[in-house]
């Protein structure tokens, strides 16, 4: 074989490998991260203002990401820059790798301090009334850990779950579409709460049914106490007259207290209110319905032994911090 042909074989052969690469081969961190903030700010100018970049930096990385990727990521819409399917996958592939950096930076550090670090935490709105018990409890036990808590209603802890933002959620009903690991943390008991001077205060073996017709306050749709809300009446044969919508436990206990309506809450968020004979619980039928506070945590993220810690707390001591309800 002359030198000649030689030469234009090893070339064919090194186009045929330059193509036959597999999509994002030689995707970047900076790249990753300018996409996502162009996806979550709405500009070029935006991300580049967050990154402390210049603009034409973040267009640049963009530039080498699409390429990369072989297919357009962003698009144009009347509500602004949206990311596309093959834009979707990328932002999911850059949280799962901001998730591991951040696991990584945790993990070095308790493993340069000893025991410590810090444990990022969700719960539902309606556990803050015992959750917080349980993780002041255990901080003092193990006060070189920091517990990171946010608190938001059931939509907002399942996006935290979503993308990797949390080690460990505390909510009422897990999410069926995703690979978790659940354990029971206790009972969390659902009531019919009214003003004391409700008619119906004092009556006996209430039917469900009999009550659709009062002003009925209710949580957001989509939320754990609404969607129980709707089970305990479709399995009545009946629907309740909706007078409001609220957003908050604590605005649903103020407008029932004020005469409003009734509502049904978690017995553990007017625990309070019961005790001191600000609001009652209605006698009805088949309730207190009973269902169950978890721990929950995604089985495919790591958990560092701080995480591992603070989840034996919560699933064997954590039923010790639910309020006692009479």
């Amino acid at each position: 074989m002359t030198l000649a042909k030689q030469a234009k074989l090893n070339y064919l052969c090194l186009m045929k490998r330059k193509t036959s690469r597999l999509p994002l081969a030689g995707i970047t961190l900076k790249q990753l991260r300018a996409f996502a903030a162009v996806v979550e700010e709405g500009s070029n100018a935006a991300a580049a203002n967050k990154l402390k970049v210049t603009p034409p930096a973040i267009a640049l990385q963009l530039k080498i990401l699409e390429e990369e990727a072989g297919l357009p990521l962003l698009e144009r819409t009347p509500d602004g820059i949206k990311p596309t399917m093959a834009g979707v996958e990328i932002l999911a592939t850059a949280e799962i790798v901001e998730s591991s950096l951040a696991e990584c930076s945790a993990a070095l550090h308790t493993l340069g301090q000893g025991e410590g670090g810090r444990v990022s935490v969700g719960v539902v709105s309606t556990a803050k009334y015992f959750a917080p018990r349980a993780f002041a409890a255990f901080v003092r036990n193990h006060p070189h850990i920091e517990i990171d808590l946010f608190v938001g209603n059931r939509a907002d802890i399942l996006s935290e779950l979503e993308h990797f933002h949390r080690d460990i959620i505390i909510m009422g009903r897990p999410p069926e579409h995703l690979k978790l690991i659940t354990r029971p943390i206790g009972p969390n008991p659902h009531v019919i709460i009214a003003p004391p001077d409700h008619p119906m205060v004092g009556s006996r073996g209430l039917r469900l049914a009999a009550l659709a017709g009062e002003k009925w306050l209710v949580r957001e749709s989509g939320s754990g106490t609404r969607l129980l809300m709707e089970r305990l009446f479709d399995e009545a044969g009946t629907l309740p007259r909706i007078t409001m919508e609220i957003g908050s436990n604590e605005t649903i206990k103020q407008a029932v207290m004020a005469g409003m309506g009734i509502a049904v809450l978690s017995a553990h968020t007017v625990a309070l209110e019961l005790k001191t004979k600000q609001l009652v619980t209605l006698d009805v039928r088949g309730l207190p319905a009973v269902r169950s506070w978890f721990a929950v945590r995604r089985a495919d993220k790591r958990f560092l032994p701080t995480a591992e810690m603070l989840w034996d707390y919560l699933t064997t001591r954590g039923k010790d911090f639910l309020p006692r309800i009479t």
